[in-house]
């Protein structure tokens, strides 16, 4: 898995940083989640290698204009490429009123079956392979955070073990791989347990939306691999950050800290400040929590 910033600026774009926008792939060749979609995503999206037509769902944490303004043109965009795969798009209530007020205004719609869901507090998704919860954060609208976790994996095939048991290659080492018991041609049940090397523990990734420290940002964050947490103004600025549902750098990194986290990346920031603050912005964060690193637009993270 591996995480792409498509824009890390709050409220505005800058010179240097596009609006809110975070891509979540699981591998380079399979689906990509968006959490989030600013104005302009898809001009960030086709700057990187992600494909549209692995786009399968989309996060919204809320509703400000700088979080949802690129959707109508990403929908459309999709739908002109001739993308015929479905999508889902979660956010909070309000989120069909605007898509659909969007596409019927302009005279647009999409091709492909598109699904609209709005969320409420708890898991979102659940599958074999992950799950996806939600919590409301502490913002001047309804805002949610997201935290994905990933199923434990099984561990690598014994290529000896099953040499050694007269298995032979075939269609069901694929599932024995999946940790699925098979029965081969020949009758034999096998165990996939017996040919499975130990398991490797799921990660945990946690994205917030825009949100003053609260309680469900450290629930939402516990021990995660990584935080993306907001850092929208440094650490002086905190009556202002917080009156307007907004963090400073030293209370993202104190959530960090609180959370017990892997690694927290800030992300977010006033378009006031340029590339010769960062340094100081990251030396605030360090200053709660050592393992932090600032985000800039085309940033990937390996998972």
């Amino acid at each position: 898995m591996y995480l792409t910033f498509l824009g890390t600026c709050a409220g505005a774009p800058s010179i240097q940083r596009n609006v809110t926008s975070i891509a979540l792939s699981f591998s380079p060749k399979g689906e990509t989640w968006l959490f989030d979609c600013g104005e302009a995503t898809q001009h960030q999206f086709m700057r990187t290698d992600l494909k549209p037509g692995r786009l399968e769902k989309i996060f919204i944490t809320h509703l400000h204009g700088d979080h949802i303004f690129g959707l109508p043109g990403i929908l459309t965009s999709r739908s002109m490429s001739s993308i015929a795969t479905p999508l889902t798009i979660y956010g909070p209530k309000g989120l069909k009123t605007f898509i659909d007020t969007a596409l019927t205004v302009s005279g647009s719609w999409v091709d492909f079956p598109l699904e609209i869901v709005e969320v409420e507090q708890g898991i979102v998704v659940e599958n074999d392979e992950y799950r996806v919860i939600a919590q409301p954060l502490n913002h001047v609208i309804p805002c949610f955070g997201y935290r994905i976790e990933q199923r434990d994996r099984p561990g690598r095939l014994d290529p000896q073990r099953l040499k050694d048991d007269d298995i032979p290659a075939g269609a069901w080492l694929q599932q024995l791989k999946k940790g699925k018991n098979v029965c081969l041609p020949d009758g034999r049940e096998i165990i996939a347990e017996r040919y499975l090397g130990p398991s490797k523990k799921g990660k945990v990734i946690t994205i917030l939306g825009d949100t003053a420290p609260c309680d469900n940002a450290v629930v939402l964050a516990k021990q995660a691999d990584i935080l993306v947490h907001e850092a929208t103004l440094e650490a002086a600025m905190a009556e202002k950050a917080n009156g307007r549902g907004h963090s400073t750098t030293a209370q993202a990194a104190s959530i960090a800290q609180q959370a017990e986290v892997g690694k927290l990346i800030a992300t977010h920031f006033s378009s006031r400040y340029r590339q010769q603050d960062m340094p100081r912005l990251l030396a605030e964060c360090r200053a709660e929590f050592a393992n932090t690193d600032l985000a800039y637009d085309f940033m990937v993270v390996n998972l």
